[in-house]
């Protein structure tokens, strides 16, 4: 039985609504996009009928034609389709608001006590998790983006380039248009390598489908107990204010691909361009941004908390979310013709490969860093079997690794 949207109240009773549903949201959607999105469908499609099941699913597959976090960005569409620009502004601040107060608070947290000797064995334990449940994520996506040899060559080029000293911008937005030309001019059929339908596999639900998980793994990975108490106190008091914010809506801007791809990002820029931030900071504040429920681009509060206080925190929030309401207001009433493009199908597609090889090769180089002593590497191995054989729960498994980490130092 096909489901039709309700009549809408007043803009006034709208506006409560959504900003009822949302900040519940934002207090108890752990677990990822995909759980993320299957909340939304239930309250906004199920339960209230704010828009057809179709329409949502189209939606679904939209956020994937532009940058930035899928589920976000679907909050804001349903705040848009509800109460357009005041629904799309309420619903985004709603959902985001209450990740970012609880990441400002760990981050305050980490920086007041994070320098302790007590909790130095309890994160010498977590890192080495969180490049586990990393490891399980780019296991599990390059699975479903790699789909035939030319993807494999574009990503086998890319993670060479990144590695190489390229950056990942530039890699990830000319592998997205190279590969694009590439798969179309070469592969007509859609049930070829690389065809329109591989997009909606990996990024999203195609119309009449339920929600694809794209990185239920990696946008959990790390969402551990023990990162709350951090480690290592702020690194970057001379950081201009306003080349932090420039970073971020950078990054908001261009971010393709699972939130993992975001580390990509920050080690190239934070830690190996600027030197804001250590190898082991960053695992930190992964595992710290991951902890809490909603999206994982609060990872940015954190930062901007550790780098310049709460000044850098609402200026590094504003810049990595900004982009996605600006990107959700133009697409709305575009949707129905881009989901229909085969030439963005292969654009993202590419892109996804790229996306894939970025997380390798920051995987990589997180590894050579973390894992430096022996019991790292056991950590390492054991975290990962859990992961990738036993798909043991990460909060529990990142909890257990900073107490094992805690009795093997």
């Amino acid at each position: 039985m096909s489901q039709e949207p309700e009549p809408n109240p007043a803009l006034g009773t709208r506006l409560g609504e959504l900003l009822r549903l949302f900040l519940k949201l934002g207090f108890v959607a752990f677990g990822g996009p995909a759980a993320h999105i299957a909340m939304l469908e239930r309250e906004a499609v199920e339960r209230r009928r704010w828009l057809s099941r179709q329409h949502f699913l189209d939606l679904v597959g939209a956020t994937n034609l532009i940058p930035g976090p899928n589920s976000t960005e679907m909050v804001l569409h349903v705040g848009y389709e509800r109460a357009r620009w005041a629904g799309l502004v309420v619903a985004g601040a709603s959902f985001i608001g209450p990740a970012v107060l609880i990441t400002g608070v760990f981050a305050w947290a980490y920086v007041t006590y994070g320098q302790l000797p007590a909790v130095e064995p309890y994160l010498a334990g977590i890192q080495p998790a969180v490049l586990a449940v990393i490891l399980g994520a780019l296991w599990r996506l390059g699975k479903k983006a790699v789909k035939g040899w030319r993807l494999g060559v574009l990503a086998a080029v890319a993670a060479a380039a990144v590695l190489a000293g390229l950056g990942e911008v530039l890699v990830l937005l000319a592998g997205g248009i190279l590969g694009m030309l590439w798969l179309r001019l070469s592969q007509r059929s859609p049930a070829g390598d690389g065809g329109p339908g591989t997009a909606a596999l990996l990024l999203g639900p195609a119309a009449g489908q339920a929600p694809v998980e794209t990185s239920r793994v990696a946008e959990s990975a790390a969402a551990g107990l023990g990162a709350a108490v951090g480690a290592g106190a702020a690194v970057g008091s001379t950081v201009p204010l306003w080349k932090l914010g420039l970073f971020f809506l950078k990054i908001g801007a261009v971010l393709y691909g699972s939130g993992y791809v975001l580390v990509a990002f920050l080690e190239g820029s934070l830690v190996e361009d600027f030197g804001w931030l250590s190898q082991a900071q960053l695992l930190d504040a992964i595992a710290v941004g991951q902890l809490t429920p909603g999206p994982v681009l609060s990872t940015a509060t954190f930062i901007g908390y550790v780098l310049l206080g709460v000044p850098g925190a609402v200026v590094a929030t504003l810049g990595i979310f900004l982009p996605s309401f600006v990107f959700v207001a133009i697409l709305n009433p575009i949707v129905p013709r881009l989901r229909r493009s085969a030439w963005i199908a292969a654009f993202l597609d590419a892109v996804n490969a790229a996306a894939v090889a970025l997380m390798a090769a920051v995987t990589l180089r997180l590894g050579i860093a973390a894992l430096t002593s022996w019991q790292a590497w056991l950590l390492a191995f054991v975290a990962a079997v859990a992961v990738l054989r036993f798909r043991v729960n990460t909060a529990a498994l990142v909890i257990a690794a900073a107490v094992l980490g805690y009795l093997l130092g």
